[in-house]
């Protein structure tokens, strides 16, 4: 059946129900935003494709709510085992330190979109399967989509659309942004099989070869997945599986490739070649032949359209940075999106996605290339900074739009406590040993945080709120019902609570003061999606209203 005229869609639609897109969905139905989300495939496919799970995203997953259920269909990531020629280089183990809430993890990515996409449902709202967007057009107070249905074709009016359909996205298509970058040369084999060495649980194995020249002519990249000695394993192609690229002006030479499928004997030749110990791979649950590209686009959305994930960036999978970055592109902009709908966002606040997340893709995407070509070791940094920059955990938006300014003479009540600590624009670390008067167990800032939208943490070094009180109280009055307030105090005396307007937990061990760098009464705003909007040394309203007419108007 063909509709004449647009029907009514949602607030807001999106293209493509990976993991990129069931996460804006998830997270703009979790506020109450009405969406759709469509999907040209007529079922989830169950490939182990994206399965590295950075310590970030178990963080964004933790403040969305779901997180419990990554972890019990995980496994640990614990660190690498590096060969050369069958000698064994280094071995790599994952440390983070222990502020850290999560650690590296192994997920195949139909069960990461199993688990978002049940969450999803939990809101009333499903994966639209078989339905494609083929064009939009938008006009200043929406986009017009046609859509292509089980049942024919469909138009659909909807006030935003949101492009997380891929390296061949529709939508970036649509809004004729750049794709620039390039293609590697090699192809590659996936596959999901077990095998049967002894090697230590959770580490995943990279073995290659050199040639007489010293060039890598044979590779083997091995990781973990659920299951007795399970994993995904990535291989040159041989041969007789190889062709010639993709050709076309707009063609883009990235990710599964049909019609041509390793078989397990494939597989076995590459192990017997490269594998650290004799071993014999069975149980072939899926394989495909691949490509990687390297591309960025050159604004990542346009008026009421915008692109996430590998629409936006296509890069070497080095690291399990991909899918990890395109989360995050689309929890950046769901909730921006969300005030937006509900029209409480300020005229500035959806242009700061692309000021946000853009020079993140952009970073990645030079990283990425620069290790595919010539290994970690490309970028010589500290094992602890390296460790910290791929968990994702040092992503930041210093400098953004929608962050406080902080330098001298700013005038705002930005000042810098201790020197040490977070500034505006960097995640919010976590911290343990908080404690309420009535809960016997310590809880973690993150607990604080978890469901929460924006949050004011008033910190205090003596027993009682003294002027915090009244701070909290004008706090309020710039975005009522959006800003959750609590109290974070050195030492916190019964009395503390007793007609307290706001919660109120001891920093028992001192971890927040630590980590935050405070020692007098300071605030800090943390954002939604989990990074500093603002640090106030000390607390000033003139301060506070500077920033939420940023991000609330006026």
């Amino acid at each position: 059946m063909v509709h004449s005229e647009a029907t009514a869609a949602a607030d807001v639609l999106v293209a493509g129900a990976g993991p990129v897109g069931l996460t804006a969905a998830a997270e703009l139905r979790r506020r109450g935003i009405s969406c759709r989300i469509v999907d040209r495939l007529p079922a989830r496919l169950p490939y182990a494709k994206a399965v590295g799970i950075q310590p970030r995203t178990l963080e964004i997953w933790d403040r969305m709510g779901f997180v419990r259920a990554a972890l019990e269909a995980a496994v640990p990531m614990r660190g690498q085992l590096a060969y050369m020629n069958g000698v064994e280089q280094f071995r790599l183990d994952l440390v983070l330190p222990p502020e850290v809430p999560y650690r590296f993890a192994a997920l195949p990515q139909y069960e990461t979109e199993r688990i978002i996409e049940e969450f999803l449902e939990g809101f009333g709202t499903r994966v639209e399967r078989g339905t494609e967007l083929v064009s939009f057009v938008q006009d200043a107070d929406g986009v017009t989509c046609r859509l292509t249905t089980p049942g024919g074709e469909e138009e659909v009016r909807t006030r935003f659309l949101v492009g997380c359909d891929g390296a061949h996205s529709t939508v970036r298509k649509g809004l004729g942004l750049a794709f620039k970058g390039g293609a590697f040369p090699e192809e590659y084999m996936l596959a999901d099989v077990e095998v049967d060495w002894d090697l230590p649980y959770g580490y995943g194995v990279r073995a290659m070869h050199r040639d007489d020249r010293g060039a890598v002519d044979d590779l083997l990249v091995c990781i973990p997945l659920p299951g007795d000695r399970r994993y995904r394993v990535s291989m040159l192609v041989p041969p007789e599986l190889s062709t010639a690229p993709p050709q076309g002006g707009d063609a883009v030479a990235h990710g599964l490739e049909g019609g041509r499928v390793p078989e397990l004997g494939h597989v076995q030749a590459v192990l017997d070649r490269l594998s650290p110990q004799p071993t014999t791979a069975s149980a072939l649950r899926w394989s495909s032949v691949f490509r990687i590209s390297h591309r960025l686009v050159d604004r990542y959305g346009e008026g009421r359209v915008f692109v996430a994930g590998d629409a936006a960036h296509i890069h070497p999978p080095t690291g399990a940075q991909g899918m990890n970055t395109g989360i995050q592109d689309a929890w950046n902009l769901a909730w921006k999106l969300a005030l937006t709908v509900e029209g409480a966002g300020a005229p500035g606040l959806l242009a700061s996605y692309d000021a946000e997340r853009r020079p993140v893709g952009e970073e990645v995407v030079g990283r990425t290339v620069r290790h595919a070509a010539e290994g970690v070791q490309a970028d010589p940094q500290d094992a602890d900074t390296l460790m910290m920059r791929e968990a994702q955990l040092l992503v930041g938006y210093r400098g953004s739009p929608l962050v406080q300014a902080t330098g001298p003479g700013d005038g705002n009540g930005s000042g810098d406590g201790d020197g040490s600590g977070p500034r505006p624009g960097d995640r919010a670390p976590d911290c343990g040993g908080l404690s309420g008067h009535i809960a016997a167990y310590p809880l973690r800032l993150y607990d604080l945080l978890r469901g929460r939208e924006h949050v004011l943490l008033l910190y205090g070094p003596g027993p009682a709120l003294d002027g915090l009180a009244e701070f909290s109280s004008a706090a309020g009055g710039f975005a009522p019902d959006r800003v959750q307030v609590c109290a974070i105090l050195a030492e916190a005396a019964p009395e503390a609570d007793r007609g307290a307007p706001v919660p109120v937990y001891r920093d028992g061990r001192g971890e927040f003061a630590r980590m935050y760098g405070v020692r007098e009464p300071a605030a800090f705003v943390v954002r939604p999606d989990g990074y500093l909007g603002a640090r106030l040394c000390p607390p000033t309203v003139s301060g506070l209203a500077a920033y939420f007419s940023g991000v609330f108007g006026s």
